[in-house]
């Protein structure tokens, strides 16, 4: 690595949020930092990547100078983008954030935040997904904080390949945080439903609404450690077998007749 890390920072709520603001200047004071990001919010996107249109990208300023670039495309085109396309050059880490709202439990699986790092981590770049856990307008000093601690100790340490790091900061003052806690994503999800509504043209849409449960107990689990006030910190890989399984579909002794 060089003296000083590149590191990519990306999101999904796009390069105008203020979460990837706070987290870009708290990559800056420990590297070379990059911003390349979705346009607009692609919040619950999941890993989707763009195929069938062109990926525009514009140059974006902040504060009178140079940000980075704005893509049309989700998160994971971003980081794709970035690699193969814009930068020229692996990153020593990727970062994606600071999301506004929690990503626990099924969430992960929708979330365009944690997706975005994964695809770092598909890409053989350790990965860090970071979210601030309330959909309010808030202060990210302390995650923005947290994200810096854990960049310096994934720069420092690495990570396994095809391993990232899914952390989510509950949303209270300092003085509140009880420490950090290493996580298990929980099974926790969202009890669904459909507004039915009409548009001034008498159009019929639906709005999709939901109840969030919270299925688990145990301290360790991602959901629970933030309801405590512990940051969480979960291990997350994008392997999905279920090698338990395996075996007993191989006792299916499944044959072409």
């Amino acid at each position: 690595m060089a003296d000083k890390p590149r590191i990519l920072v990306t999101n999904d709520d796009g390069i105008y949020s203020g979460g990837i603001y706070a987290l870009y200047n708290a990559m800056a004071g420990i590297g070379e930092t990059y911003v390349i990001a979705p346009d607009s919010e692609k919040s619950a996107v999941g890993h989707a990547i763009t195929i069938s249109d062109p990926l525009r990208v514009t140059e974006v300023e902040r504060n009178g100078k140079f940000f980075g670039w704005a893509v049309k495309g989700t998160p994971a085109d971003c980081v794709k983008l970035a690699l193969k396309g814009i930068l020229q050059f692996n990153p020593d880490l990727v970062v994606s954030g600071i999301n506004q709202g929690s990503n626990t439990a099924t969430n992960v699986i929708y979330s365009g935040t944690v997706s975005a790092a994964t695809e770092g981590t598909i890409m053989g770049i350790p990965s860090i997904a970071f979210s601030l856990t309330t959909f309010k307008k808030s202060d990210f000093s302390l995650a923005a904080e947290i994200a810096r601690l854990l960049a310096e100790k994934v720069l420092e340490k690495g990570l396994p390949p095809g391993t990232l790091l899914n952390v989510n900061i509950p949303p209270v003052p300092r003085k509140d945080i009880k420490g950090i806690k290493i996580t298990r994503q929980g099974r926790g999800y969202y009890e669904d439903f459909f507004e039915k509504r009409v548009d001034p043209a008498n159009r019929t849409y639906y709005w999709l609404g939901g109840t969030k449960l919270v299925l688990d107990t145990e301290e360790d689990i991602d959901e629970v450690a933030i309801m405590n006030h512990y940051v969480s910190v979960t291990p997350l890989h994008y392997d999905l077998t279920d090698r338990e399984m395996i075996g007993r579909l191989n006792e299916w002794n499944l044959k072409l007749g």
